[in-house]
């Protein structure tokens, strides 16, 4: 095996290294935001009562204020690029379930791409190693 055949092998490997650990990061992110959006369904669901509810707004830096929300009152919904928009309750949930099957395929998607990227990296390894092996007869 010649130096520059071990360089490329290397190089290839260190990027389809880098392109798994960026993959693994993004994948940890989409399930974040489905936990969130799961737990603002759930959230959402809870407040279809007739009567009040006291919950805490969140003012930021791990900050609140008691708050009481009223029966049902309308939910305000970020739909991207900074807009927010007062819909009510059910037409939240919908947009936000609209928004956890389109997680939920990132998800699919993201998990197969990195699964591709692993599965390169070992046959990969498995090539270097065979290289490494016929360059390094037995004696």
């Amino acid at each position: 095996m010649s130096e520059d055949q071990a360089q490329q092998f290397l190089y290839q490997m260190q990027m389809l290294e880098s392109i798994a650990s960026s993959l693994d990061q993004k994948e940890g992110a989409i399930v974040n935001f489905l936990r969130e959006a799961i737990a603002s369904v759930e959230s959402i669901k809870n407040l279809n009562s007739d009567k009040e509810i006291e919950s805490l707004i969140p003012l930021g830096l791990g900050a609140y204020a008691k708050g009481m929300i009223q029966p049902n009152s309308k939910v305000i919904v970020n739909i991207g690029a900074g807009i927010a928009l007062e819909r009510d309750q059910s037409s939240a949930m919908t947009f936000l379930e609209s928004r956890i099957k389109e997680l939920q395929v990132a998800l699919n998607e993201t998990s197969s791409q990195k699964h591709q990227a692993m599965m390169q990296l070992e046959g990969l390894k498995e090539q270097m190693n065979q290289l490494m092996q016929s360059a390094n007869p037995k004696q």
